[in-house]
């Protein structure tokens, strides 16, 4: 064999090897199928933010679901009812004096199930309609492939009909915030196809402008609120070759070599107290900048903006033979079948739907991100906060995507205005509160009635993220903007903290604990719920703090530490279960799918297994009575709080749990994952993805007890691994490597500088530069890692005791900026 021949030979296999290569890397974060999409729930998402997508792939007929983020039901205006003061003074008598179910029915008549006569309990999230694809001779097809990329975030079909090969490629531009859809065709003058909307709005109007098919109309009346947000959308046709046709209410191509669709949508919705807006307006200035660029040039200025979010964080676990399945196989076998690298696909998934669904300037992700495909969804679709708004952004900051944090900052400030209207006239309170729900017009008032929706407690757990976000950023210009919805919260509990029926503390009075009952008949009204005391806790500490850090409001401070001694202790009850409820009343049968009064333990650190191990294990067989099954977003919540609990098999239970297909029935309490991975609740909601991929996070690193914990609760089936970019608080990005579960590579940049505290398994030992770390004393003097103090809870009976694994914990002083390379022996 010739030399040259031989070095050929040798190049042409490098080459085919780097293209294998490229093609499993691609694999390895893709979705894909061998079949359009039968529904919705196998249709596969997109998103910029404003506008959300869900392409199904089909051949003869395509349909790709379109949302923008403020087409809501109704108008601007609150939800408050009037008079209704006293009836709350009421209800906290009468629990006082223990007439619980006098109580309940008090609250039931006061706040009816159905929004009364002049009120509303919230507006639906709506979609716009559907842009279709018909190719009348696309028939019979074969080598049909679907896929979305997660390291571009672009969707594409591809198949074959009578010896051509057709593809669409679809993506949604984070850059421009339009949607482009690129067919294209291997053989010359073979693309053929007809455009047109379709809407389940009753009023909307289809045609055709400036050689665009628009489809306009306004969102819906729902109980007292007219629909007054107005919308307007079109499609552009940009073809090479062959003829167009502008129907009444459709375009017709004919013969083309290429044909790219341009998609905008824009509404009226200015914020929550203004709709001024012209959306034709905005939808042209949006195309304009969008056809200027043009769709090569905005294809790769997407995947740049895109992956500038998305590269921050590498999770590799390993492959086999299950990552060259469809992904509707891999979710179908992945409880009988080995599938590491479908739990890596998993958690980028999440940080890939939060991207998409939750931009700076734009709505936060609300109960299923941006895509719904209904005008009346499951639950409104609104912003549930009583758990499954928080869960949307549990990924935010330690999946190292603090800018997708920004629109719930943003709306916190709307709600900080909109609440005090509800603390004034509900509760007769200074600062601001809200309930279990909100919506586009920022409502704070009771919703669904007195069972489910008398919970004053909304604000109080949404504003944990201002705090959280800079615990892990350290900027003390946002906390010093934000500040104000701190201490406004404060306000509101400082003033509506009252006795509990014992007399021995204050409490909030009347509440629940989310969605449960302790009494036969639907009696959940309370006083002193735990869930409310924790949060009362951090609500008063993140204030403090925050005064203290900015040297302001110093006799207010004082006040709210006076009140913070007179909240109630957690309490272990007869079962040796951390009581839900001030008295105890907990049932080891109770399997409801909320476990509020372990907020604690997870978002929260109040509950920690190395500082107060009998609350853990409490906290534990709390756990263990509920069960694990249950709907999507709990068995996320639950990943994360076995992660708490340093238990990474029952956490990877969890997600084998959740990573189970999900039901055909749309109810119920039996959660899994459908074909197109997004969470069912059943129905789809999304909290369950962002729950999951924070548990996945949590098992990997936690930094809420004073130390950076890594691999606190890696599971046995994931033996060996590398993570990459995962973000503690105190401004710590933090790499990986194990093997066969033991830390094998480590290194951390410090972003803010300060003590940086490692606490790993005594098997492990640290050093840099060859000398060994020095092990911790005292308190981690860093600020960020300040431990809130918990009172000594009571203890009833105990059942267990929590075993601790042997760690070993590491200080070590950084500078700002720098970066740290361990030596792990």
């Amino acid at each position: 064999m010739k030399p040259s021949f031989i070095r050929l030979l040798s190049a042409i296999i490098f080459c085919f090897a780097v293209l294998q290569c490229q093609f499993v890397s691609s694999q390895e974060l893709r979705l894909f199928y061998d079949k359009p999409a039968a529904n919705w729930n196998e249709a596969l998402p997109l998103g910029s933010g404003n506008m959300g997508a869900m392409v199904y792939g089909g051949v003869s007929a395509e349909e790709i679901q379109l949302n923008e983020e403020t087409i809501w039901a109704g108008r601007p205006g609150n939800n408050v009812p009037k008079g209704k003061y006293e009836d709350i003074v009421k209800i906290r008598k009468l629990l006082t004096e223990g007439k619980n179910k006098a109580a309940q029915a008090l609250s039931n008549e006061a706040f009816p199930r159905a929004a009364p006569k002049g009120l509303d309990y919230g507006m639906p999230y709506q979609t716009f309609g559907s842009l279709l694809l018909d190719f009348p001779d696309h028939q019979v097809f074969k080598h049909y492939q679907r896929d979305l990329d997660l390291n571009k975030a672009v969707s594409s079909v591809s198949y074959e009909v009578d010896g051509v090969t057709y593809k669409r490629e679809i993506f949604t531009s984070l850059v421009d915030h339009t949607m482009r859809v690129r067919i294209t065709a291997d053989q010359p003058n073979k693309i053929s196809l007809n455009v047109g909307w379709k809407s389940p709005h009753s009023d909307v109007k289809v045609g055709v402008a400036n050689k665009r098919l628009f489809m306009s109309g306004k969102s819906s009346t729902v109980d007292a609120k007219e629909g007054m947000v107005q919308f307007y959308g079109f499609v552009y046709p940009d073809i090479k070759g062959g003829d167009v046709k502008h129907l009444k209410r459709n375009i017709e191509i004919k013969n083309a070599n290429e044909v790219i669709l341009y998609v905008a949508i824009a509404t009226n919705f200015q914020n929550y107290q203004d709709i001024s807006g012209n959306p034709s307006r905005r939808a042209e200035l949006l195309y304009h900048k969008a056809k200027r660029v043009g769709y090569q040039n905005g294809l790769n200025k997407h995947i740049v903006q895109y992956q500038k979010f998305f590269n921050r964080v590498k999770l590799d676990l390993g492959s086999n033979d299950q990552a060259k399945k469809t992904t509707d196989i891999r979710i179908r076998e992945f409880g009988k079948k080995f599938d590491p690298q479908l739990v890596a696909l998993y958690f980028q998934f999440g940080r890939y739907l939060l991207i998409s669904s939750s931009q700076p300037g734009g709505q936060p992700a609300n109960l299923q991100g941006i895509w719904n495909d209904k005008l009346s969804p499951p639950w409104d679709s609104k912003y549930t906060v009583n758990i499954n708004t928080e869960m949307n952004y549990w990924p935010a900051e330690v999946g190292n995507l603090k800018e997708m944090h920004q629109p719930l900052f943003k709306m916190l400030k709307d709600l900080s205005v909109t609440g005090q209207e509800s603390a004034r006239e509900m509760y007769h309170a200074r600062g601001w509160n809200m309930h279990h729900n909100t919506d586009l017009w920022r409502i704070s008032g009771v919703v669904d009635g007195g069972f489910y929706g008398m919970w004053p407690m909304g604000g109080a757990w949404l504003t944990q993220h201002i705090w959280q976000h800079y615990l892990y950023n350290g900027d003390v210009s946002f906390l010093r903007e934000y500040y104000d919805v701190l201490k406004g919260c404060a306000l509101f509990y400082l003033d509506v903290l009252t006795k509990d029926p014992s007399g021995k503390w204050l409490v909030v009075s009347p509440s629940i604990s989310p969605e449960n009952s302790y009494e036969a008949g639907g009696v959940g009204v309370s006083a002193g719920t735990t869930m409310d005391n924790q949060l009362v806790f951090d609500v008063f500490h993140n204030f403090i703090r925050a005064s203290n850090d900015l040297k302001r409001d110093v006799p207010l401070r004082d006040s709210v530490i006076q009140l913070l001694k007179q909240l109630p202790p957690m309490q272990v009850g007869q079962h040796g279960q951390l009581q839900e409820w001030l008295q105890d009343l907990d049932k080891t049968t109770d399997r409801h799918r909320h476990i509020s009064h372990l907020y604690g333990l997870f978002p929260s650190g109040q509950i920690s297994p190395f500082r107060n191990p009998e609350l853990a294990q409490a906290a534990k067989n709390s756990l263990v009575y509920r069960g694990d099954k249950s709907t999507g977003w709990s068995m996320g919540w639950k990943v994360n709080w076995w992660a708490r609990l340093l238990d990474g098999n029952r956490a990877y239970k969890l997600i084998m749990d959740q990573l189970s297909p999900a039901p055909e029935e749309q109810n119920g309490q039996n959660g899994g994952t459908y074909p197109n991975l997004l969470d069912a609740h059943p129905p789809f909601q999304i909290d369950g993805n962002f729950g999951c991929t924070s548990g996945i996070a949590e098992m990997l690193l936690q930094s809420y007890d004073g130390y950076i914990y890594l691999m606190p609760a890696w599971p046995d089936e994931l033996p060996n691994g590398e993570i990459k970019g995962l973000v503690a608080r105190g401004g710590f990005i933090v790499d990986m490597s194990w093997e066969n579960k033991q830390l094998t590579a480590l290194t951390i940049k410090s972003t803010l500088g300060g003590n940086c505290r490692l606490r790993i398994s005594n098997k492990i030992a640290l050093s840099i530069n060859g000398k060994k770390l020095e092990e911790a004393k005292e308190e981690n003097p860093n600020s960020f890692y300040l431990v809130n103090t918990i009172k000594v809870p009571t203890v009833r009976a105990q059942k267990g005791i929590f075993q601790l694994p042997e760690t070993i914990v590491y200080d070590m002083n950084t500078v700002k900026g720098k970066v740290y390379r361990f030596e792990v022996q």
